[in-house]
């Protein structure tokens, strides 16, 4: 069984020009092109599923403007529970009815959240996301961060893990998902300050980019039962990240429990 815990799709109107705009953003920061997968679309999702062999894709949505909530949150509850998607929702932190978008979520019957707090521009440790926080978690919902640098976008980073750390000041953590291990190429303070905590981590778009000495240590040191494996589709596809977790060397039960145990428990499947 595979569950992909972290994919992004686009309402098929805009699904090719949204991609065509974040490649020319990383060539722009990058210097080079590091291309997408699929259109990004739901039926390009759909059909890597089939054949990729995955059996739930949990659909992680951005508002990227304080008016895009409503729109975004309307297509993620009208394609959650069919053809094996399980999509959360999200709000803008700048938003001035964040609280009243969570409850909304929560009714829709959204699991949680996902929030950029680069393409966002707010700091993880601003009294914006700590608002948000502290809803979700008196809602029970699920947050999923995008943690650590962003191939298309320029510093500073604004979810940096020693300051993802400072969430656990004032809620327990349990319900927090800090994707591509904990901070994408800032994955030594991920050991420092991530490491340890009650925070979950999930794989995506880790193949090609962190050494496989130091995932597995991650993984060992912080307990494989608070990893998710994750692919960033449409950005990486099934085939490379498992190759890559594949090759590590974990046990059994430690890939069982990233590839799907995990996730299983975190979606009530």
């Amino acid at each position: 069984m595979i569950i992909d815990f972290h994919t992004h799709v686009f309402p098929d109107k805009i699904s090719k020009r949204a991609i065509h705009s974040l490649e020319d953003n990383i060539v722009k920061i990058q210097g080079e092109n590091f291309p997408a997968r699929t259109d990004g679309s739901l039926g390009e999702l759909l059909k890597t599923m089939k054949e990729d062999n995955v059996d739930y894709s949990v659909v992680l949505p951005i508002a990227t403007t304080v008016t895009q909530s409503t729109s975004i949150n309307k297509f993620a509850a009208e394609i959650n529970g069919h053809n094996g998607i399980i999509s959360f929702g999200s709000v803008h932190p700048l938003q001035n009815d964040c609280e009243k978008v969570l409850e909304e979520i929560k009714e829709a019957g959204l699991l949680g959240i996902k929030l950029h707090p680069e393409y966002q521009g707010v700091f993880v440790s601003s009294p914006e996301i700590k608002r948000i926080l502290k809803k979700t978690d008196e809602l029970g919902l699920y947050v999923v961060f995008h943690a650590g640098q962003d191939i298309g976008m320029p510093k500073p980073v604004h979810c940096m893990p020693e300051c993802l750390n400072h969430v656990l000041d004032y809620i327990s953590g349990d319900k927090i998902i800090a994707a591509h291990m904990g901070g994408w190429k800032e994955w030594d303070a991920v050991e420092k300050y991530i490491v340890g905590t009650p925070i979950m981590i999930d794989t995506s778009y880790t193949a090609g980019f962190m050494d496989k000495a130091q995932f597995k240590r991650i993984v060992r040191n912080h307990g494989s039962d608070k990893v998710l494996f994750g692919t960033d589709n449409p950005w990486h596809r099934v085939k490379e990240e498992k190759e890559f977790i594949d090759s590590i060397g974990l046990e059994k039960i430690e890939l069982e429990n990233i590839y799907y145990k995990n996730a299983k428990r975190v979606l009530n499947i």
